[in-house]
C-alpha cells in the first residue's frame, strides 16, 4: 500500500516518523507521491501546548479532505494523551454519529506506534476499515521500559540521532512525562554503530535528539559526558550537535568535552523558563537563576563564541507583574545569543492548573511574549555582530533556492552563497 506521513513538533517525532517508514518500506509498504493518493496517512503528533494540540486537529482535517478514502492513523503525544478526543466510539455509531474529521481510524500511543508495521500488515479491506469504530492500540505510559532507537536524514547533510526518551521530572506545567513516560536509553555501544552507520552513508552532521537528553545513562549506568566521549572517536569527516540540555545537568565536565573537541559544535539549548527564582520554585525546575547564570558563565569562559539558545516561558499561573520584571532583568543581562520564547497554556492532568495561583490574563501574557521577543531580537543582533570577521567552517546544504545555497556554522550561524553543487554537504573555512 502507499503511505503518507505528517509529522508535527520536536526533532525527536521526526526521527521516529523515519524510524517508522522505514519499517513500513521493509514489509514492502511504498510513500505517496506528491499528488498521488495514499492508502494510508500517519499523523505524528506533538501535544507540548495548546496551539500544538490545535495544529494537530488542523493536520487532522486537512488529511481527512485530501484522503477521504484513506484509512488514517493517529501517533504521537496528541494521541497518547487524547485519544478520546479522536475515537469513533460504540455511543457514536449508536446515536448515528458518522465518523467525523477530527475521529482518526487507528490511534497507536508512543510505545504501540512502533508496531506500526505489524498493525499495518492487519489491514486487509481498506473502505471497511475506514467505515468502522476507531481502534486503539495504547497502554499506560508509565508502564512502558523499552527504548526504541530512531534515526532521521532530514536532507543528505543532517542527521537526527535519538538518544534518549522520556522524563522523571513532572515540572508542574509539562504533560510530556505523561506522554513519553520515564527516563531511558539505550548503550552507548548502540548509538556509536548508528552514529558511524550515519557518517558512512553520507550524514556530516549528527544532532543528539531525546526529551532530556542529559539524563543519559538512568538505563544503563553510564553517563552523557560518556556518550559524547564515544561519539566525538567515530571516524570521517563529521559535526555533532547537541541538543536541548537541562541547566542542572550541564556539567563542567560536558562543557569542557565541547571545547577540547574537534567534532562537537559549540552550541547549546538550555531550557530557562523563567528567570524569577518564585516562579522557577512554582514550577518545581531543579535550578535556581544563578546556577544557570554559572551554567552560562561556564560556557562563554570556555567557548566566548559558542551559540546559546534559552527557552523561556511566560505567563504561567503565579507570575506578578513583579516576577516578570525580575525576569525580564534577568534575561536582559544573560550573555546568551538567543531566546525561544512559549507562552504558558493551562494543561490537563498537570499540578499547576490545580494551584490556587493568580491568573495571568491571555492579552498580558502576549504582552510578556512580545517584550522577550524583542529582547531575543536585540541579542541574536548582538552574537551576529561578535562574529563578525571571524573565520569560521560552514557545512553547506544541497537546497537550491533561487540561485543560493545555505549552511551553518559551528557555532549555528546561518550563512548564504550562490549555488555550487560541488559544494553540497561538505564543508568550507570561510570569514564571516
Amino acid at each position: 500500500m502507499t503511505v503518507r506521513f505528517v509529522t508535527l513538533g520536536c526533532k525527536l517525532n521526526f526521527a521516529e516518523s523515519s524510524a517508522l517508514g522505514r519499517a513500513l518500506l521493509e514489509k514492502g509498504h511504498s510513500r505517496a507521491q506528491d499528488g498521488e493518493a495514499a492508502d494510508i496517512c500517519v499523523l505524528n503528533t506533538c501535544s507540548v501546548t495548546d496551539v500544538a494540540d490545535h495544529k494537530c486537529r488542523q493536520a487532522l482535517h486537512r488529511m481527512r479532505r485530501e484522503n477521504p478514502e484513506s484509512v488514517l492513523i493517529v501517533t504521537g503525544c496528541y494521541a497518547q494523551l487524547a485519544a478520546d478526543k479522536l475515537q469513533q466510539t460504540p455511543e457514536k455509531v449508536q446515536s448515528g454519529v458518522v465518523k467525523g474529521l477530527e475521529d482518526a481510524d487507528i490511534i497507536l500511543g508512543n510505545e504501540q506506534k512502533f508496531d506500526i508495521a505489524d498493525i499495518v500488515d492487519r489491514i486487509t479491506t481498506l473502505s471497511a476499515r475506514r467505515k468502522g469504530m476507531t481502534e486503539v492500540h495504547s497502554s499506560p505510559i508509565r508502564e512502558i521500559d523499552a527504548f526504541h532507537g530512531a534515526v532521521s536524514h532530514a536532507d543528505r547533510t543532517r542527521c537526527f540521532l535519538k538518544v534518549q526518551d522520556g522524563c522523571n521530572y513532572f515540572c508542574t506545567y509539562c504533560t510530556i512525562p505523561l506522554a513519553r513516560g520515564k527516563s531511558r536509553n539505550p548503550h552507548i555501544r548502540t548509538l556509536h554503530d548508528e552514529a558511524q552507520r550515519a557518517i558512512d552513508e553520507g550524514a556530516r552532521e549528527i544532532v543528539l535528539t531525546g526529551v532530556n537528553i542529559a539524563d543519559f545513562g538512568r538505563s544503563t549506568g553510564e553517563t552523557f559526558a560518556d556518550l559524547l566521549r564515544s561519539l566525538d572517536s567515530l571516524t570521517g569527516e563529521y559535526r555533532l550537535r547537541i541538543g536541548s540540555c537541562e541547566p542542572n545537568l550541564l556539567t563542567e565536565e560536558i562543557i569542557d568535552l565541547v571545547a577540547s573537541s574537534r567534532h562537537i559544535a559549540p552550541h547549546f539549548h538550555l531550557p530557562l523558563q523563567s528567570g524569577s527564582n518564585e516562579v522557577l520554585a512554582i514550577m518545581k525546575r531543579h535550578y535556581t537563576r544563578e546556577q544557570f547564570a554559572d551554567r552560562v558563565y561556564k560556557i562563554k569562559e570556555r567557548l566566548p563564541y559558542a551559540f546559546i539558545g534559552v527557552d523561556c516561558m511566560v505567563g504561567v499561573r503565579g507570575e506578578t507583574e513583579e516576577c516578570f520584571e525580575d525576569y525580564l532583568s534577568f534575561v536582559r543581562g544573560l550573555d546568551v545569543s538567543q531566546l525561544h520564547v512559549f507562552t504558558y497554556s493551562e494543561r490537563a492532568r498537570t499540578r499547576m492548573v490545580e494551584m490556587d495561583l493568580p491568573i495571568v490574563s491571555p492579552a498580558e501574557r502576549k504582552r510578556r511574549s512580545d517584550i522577550l521577543h524583542e529582547v531575543s531580537a536585540n541579542k541574536l543582533q548582538a552574537f551576529y555582530a561578535a562574529n563578525k570577521g571571524r573565520t569560521v567552517t560552514v557545512l553547506w546544504e544541497s537546497k537550491n533556492s533561487k540561485g543560493k545555497m545555505a549552511g551553518f556554522t559551528e557555532n549555528y550561524i546561518r550563512v548564504t552563497a550562490s549555488y555550487e553543487p560541488q559544494k553540497v554537504n561538505t564543508f568550507e573555512t570561510r570569514t564571516l
